[in-house]
């Protein structure tokens, strides 16, 4: 399953009639990284002025074009004139309420516009239901918090706190209530409902039951911010993508061939792989051919020389085998590259066969696999260059240093410096006693494959330029400690 998700998050907290807010800008960055990593394509206005909110949502309306879900979060003051809700920007005029509200961001222009676009779900998150600093300058009267609006048809609108109620700036790194978000917005299989409760009972209990958040909903279908592999994946049962729960019956010619892969020994793998033949994968199940694949690949990467052989002439081991049961082995192995045992997504692929593997996407009649890999990865986004799977190339510009022309300095993707320390790797920059970068001394061909293993992208759709030319067999030096991944 496909969703195509799309959010605008603001938070303002340098406000020049006002005061700093201490917790808007820290909400809106970690809201948006944990968005991202819902598969939201996010973006972040930090401390907008009214132009730049009145141009963020234009731009923000442009995107939502053929786009499943979308979102709309703001942290910051937000207030309530003669019943209608604005968000205020940094640089709001505050001498009397109509400055205030013509220089401030309405609420239901952000639903009027939302409810009219191409989406099937619109959520709106307001972190601003803070204390109104302006009411004494104001003739009106001091309408308390936010007032309560109608939610079109799909919108769910979530408010920090209830209607007429207020929420403090929270004393840590976040507000009170994105705080109790972060902590539920990505837990598995949670419907946006649900996960609401969980963030107004963590709230509440947080606040002493002084702060209670609340939602006004039609949303007409389920959403899940963080749909698990085996929600989102119906090509195979839940045993075969989290294959410690698939039951080995030994009795079964397939299932004794899985138990043997299993082993992690090559004298019992490679006779194992004699009896994968194309005859006998075209009598076998799907799921038990998907977790066979994933087991081939495992074997593969502990030295089974007969798995390997079995991945670089995958056409013509299976030459003969009806397409879906091709298909389903290709799939587990591909799947294995990037998911463990339980179907989590791994923190960091299996390398050791990965360019093997991707060498078959240059097949047309194995495209279907890729396609599903791609399908698989897609709410991951955030973490690849480019989604393993979709095929498409990535250039990396390697620069050389100037003093130590075989040093690596910097690497450009996208025109951006990627090259930094691993703050999970010891032995770079910060860990080094003596302050200085330290060297492995590679070839031009294992800097290529560190690239491809660091980008995760196949040396075949890697496209790598050197700042000066590099002959084939120059060394190189290459940091300790330092990577090229993006910020899981």
């Amino acid at each position: 399953m496909s969703r195509s998700l799309a959010a605008l998050v603001i938070g303002n907290s340098k406000y020049k009639k006002a005061g700093k807010l201490k917790n808007p800008a820290n909400d809106a960055a970690d809201m948006a990284v944990a968005l991202a990593g819902c598969g939201f394509t996010v973006t972040t206005l930090i401390d907008g002025t009214h132009k730049q909110m009145d141009k963020a949502l234009l731009d923000f309306k442009a995107s939502l074009k053929k786009t499943d879900v979308g979102l709309f979060f703001f942290a910051g003051h937000g207030v309530q004139i003669a019943g209608e809700n604005y968000l205020a920007a940094v640089d709001v005029k505050v001498t009397d309420e109509a400055e205030a509200k013509h220089s401030s961001l309405a609420l239901n222009r952000v639903i009027d516009m939302m409810e009219t676009s191409d989406t099937k779900t619109d959520i709106i998150i307001l972190d601003a239901c803070r204390n109104n600093p302006w009411a004494r300058a104001w003739r009106g009267d001091d309408a308390r918090g936010l007032a309560p609006v109608y939610a079109p048809r799909g919108t769910l609108i979530a408010y920090a706190t209830s209607p007429g109620q207020l929420a403090s700036d929270g004393k840590g790194r976040n507000g009170a209530y994105t705080a109790a978000l972060l902590e539920h917005l990505a837990t598995p299989d949670v419907s946006v409902e649900a996960m609401f409760k969980r963030v107004r009972n963590t709230l509440s209990a947080a606040t002493a039951q002084k702060q209670i958040s609340w939602e006004h909903t039609s949303l007409a279908g389920e959403f899940y911010f963080n749909l698990s592999v085996a929600q989102r994946i119906t090509d195979y049962g839940p045993a075969a993508l989290s294959d410690d729960l698939f039951e080995i019956d030994t009795k079964k010619k397939s299932h004794k061939i899985i138990s043997e892969l299993k082993s992690l020994t090559w004298p019992r793998q490679n006779p194992a792989m004699a009896g994968i033949t194309s005859g006998m994968i075209g009598k076998v199940a799907k799921d038990t051919l998907f977790v066979m694949g994933r087991n081939i690949y495992q074997a593969s990467t502990g030295n089974s020389n007969s798995a390997t052989s079995f991945i670089h002439d995958f056409n013509a081991k299976t030459a003969g085998a009806p397409i879906v049961s091709r298909k389903a082995i290709l799939d587990g192995m591909l799947f294995e590259i990037f998911f463990d045992k339980t179907g989590a997504l791994r923190d960091e692929p299996k390398f050791r066969r990965f360019n093997e593997v991707f060498e078959l996407q240059r097949f047309a009649a194995l495209k279907s696999s890729f396609d599903f890999l791609a399908a698989c990865l897609l709410p991951y986004a955030g973490r690849y260059y480019a989604i393993p799977g979709k095929g498409h190339e990535v250039v990396a510009d390697v620069r050389l240093g100037k003093k130590n022309n075989e040093a690596i300095v910097e690497v450009f993707v996208g025109g951006q410096q990627v090259l930094r320390i691993d703050d999970d790797e010891p032995g770079g920059w910060g860990d080094a006693d003596d302050g200085k970068i330290h060297y492995r001394k590679r070839t031009k061909k294992q800097v290529e494959e560190w690239l491809s293993e660091q980008l995760i992208v196949p040396e075949r759709l890697l496209k790598i330029s050197f700042s000066h030319p590099v002959a084939a067999d120059e060394i190189l030096h290459l940091p300790m400690g330092w990577t090229c991944r993006l910020p899981a």
